[in-house]
């Protein structure tokens, strides 16, 4: 027994370290796991396998892809670069169809008007498919309905390009914004869901800045190609989106059947949507992205080219240089704010967002001169990446099990800001001023911001409540 005791006692001396080591995991294990590891793979190993050593992931899934070791996706599922290349590849094509659609529709003889409905055609679509898109995808699986969705705008781009009136295209046009709008309804939600919510505003950043890249590289490129023919691109734009159509059918998975084993029947459309309207945050992300889409989407589509021509007297070129430089500045924003979305919370990115670009508009409003234009739209370039980020992210934190209806009402508020600040702003520069019309979008910016001020920090909604924190606890 004497020749025992050392050989105890040495095993007792160097498991201290052993047990030390432990003691000081178990204390730091709630506040890693909040942080590192996603809602999805409770149970499961640092190498995605369950402890047991069975794969986390259902069977009949292809085969586990390894993530980015290094770069922006770092840590990130797989989900996020997939859909932001996908998410590219479509803004790509769109941006390479959209300046020729108003030349092509005038090769039919008719109207500028009539040629300018082509492009209404399809946001009035995408306004009324955003909510079967969500029903579909709450069914059928977000995935399937991507696939779906790509494809319908595959097909009718490529027979668009072969209409023989302008009748057949402006419908080949409105059932393109029906899969666009499927598209985007059920690739939202499938990024919300499959990211953990510390990680949420930085995969909303990449993913909007797949379509921003997407959507800035695309017209040098359609340019070219509508030089040759005008109805090349709309061909090359339908067979760009085969292969982000495959991708999203063979290799995306559903992220919502797990969540529909935990939660109750699904409810009607108008029953989802009314609960998520009882939430004060819910209705500052969707209130924000109607005014990012009213103001920075529209308007300045719409009104700015105008303003330059009208007010400042200067060419194209500047509309050019302009947008360039929102683009610039918006893309070199949205990895910083969805950092700053995950770290510091989603209201202040939200709120921040919104008065950024207000401020923009009203430098627009209130500056003369070339100087102030620029300067203007700088302003508005930095607060629209904040607002590309920080209502999304909000928006993934609310979302609850809810899935594709709430997303919908979501993006078809964006689309509806879109279409109708240029109206709006158009009648205002008719009936007042430019200044008045730029004003006037500040304003419901402000508006915005003043939503997200009164609205409950979501970021840390999911996090379980420390015992020490509970009344009466240990």
């Amino acid at each position: 027994m004497a020749g025992r005791m050392p050989e105890r006692d040495s095993g007792r001396v160097r498991a201290l370290p052993q047990m030390r080591r432990g003691a000081q995991h178990a204390a730091a294990g709630p506040i890693l796991s909040r942080q590192r590891k996603p809602a999805s793979a409770e149970g499961a190993g640092p190498h995605g396998r369950d402890q047991g050593g069975s794969p986390s992931q259902p069977a009949g899934r292809m085969p586990f892809v390894l993530r980015p070791p290094r770069g922006p996706f770092r840590d990130l599922p797989r989900e996020v670069p997939i859909l932001t290349a996908i998410s590219f590849t479509v803004a790509l094509g769109f941006g390479i169809v959209a300046p020729d659609i108003p030349a092509f529709a005038r090769h039919f003889g008719v109207s500028t008007a009539a040629a300018a409905s082509v492009v209404s055609a399809f946001a009035l679509m995408r306004i009324i498919g955003a909510l079967p898109a969500g029903r579909l995808a709450d069914r059928f699986g977000q995935p399937a309905v991507m696939a779906a969705g790509i494809a319908i705008v595959a097909v009718s781009s490529v027979v668009a390009g072969f209409s023989g009136s302008f009748a057949e295209l402006i419908i080949l046009r409105g059932a393109g914004g029906l899969g666009s709008a499927m598209f985007g309804v059920s690739g939202q939600t499938l990024l919300l869901l499959s990211v953990p919510g510390a990680q949420r505003g930085r995969a909303s950043g990449l993913f909007a800045g797949g379509f921003l890249v997407g959507g800035i590289s695309g017209p040098a490129v359609g340019g070219v190609i509508a030089a040759w023919s005008e109805r090349a691109p709309f061909i090359i734009y339908g067979c760009m989106l085969i292969v982000p159509a495959v991708i999203a059918g063979a290799v995306l998975h559903d992220r919502s059947r797990q969540r529909r084993d935990t939660t109750s029947q699904r409810r009607p459309a108008i029953a989802e949507i009314v609960g998520a309207l009882r939430d004060r945050a819910y209705r500052a992300a969707a209130f924000a992205n109607l005014a990012d889409g009213f103001g920075t989407i529209g308007v300045r589509a719409a009104i700015v080219p105008l303003f330059v021509r009208d007010v400042l007297h200067k060419s194209a070129i500047w509309t050019g240089i302009g947008f360039l430089v929102v683009a610039a500045i918006n893309a070199a924003t949205l990895l910083p704010a969805g950092r700053l979305a995950d770290r510091l919370g989603r209201r202040p990115v939200v709120v921040g967002g919104c008065l950024i670009s207000a401020v923009g508009l009203a430098l627009l409003a209130l500056v003369p001169g070339l100087g102030g234009y620029l300067a203007g739209l700088a302003v508005l370039g930095l607060g629209s990446g904040f607002l590309d980020v920080g209502p999304a992210a909000m928006l993934g934190d609310i979302l609850a099990g809810r899935g594709g209806t709430v997303v919908a009402t979501y993006q078809m508020a964006g689309d509806v800001g879109a279409v109708t600040g240029p109206v709006t702003a158009g009648y205002l520069v008719d009936a007042a001023s430019y200044s008045v019309a730029f004003g006037v979008t500040a304003g419901v910016l402000a508006l915005a911001a003043v939503l997200g001020l009164f609205a409950p920090e979501t970021r840390w909604r999911d996090r379980p409540i420390e015992p020490e924190l509970v009344p009466g606890g240990p």
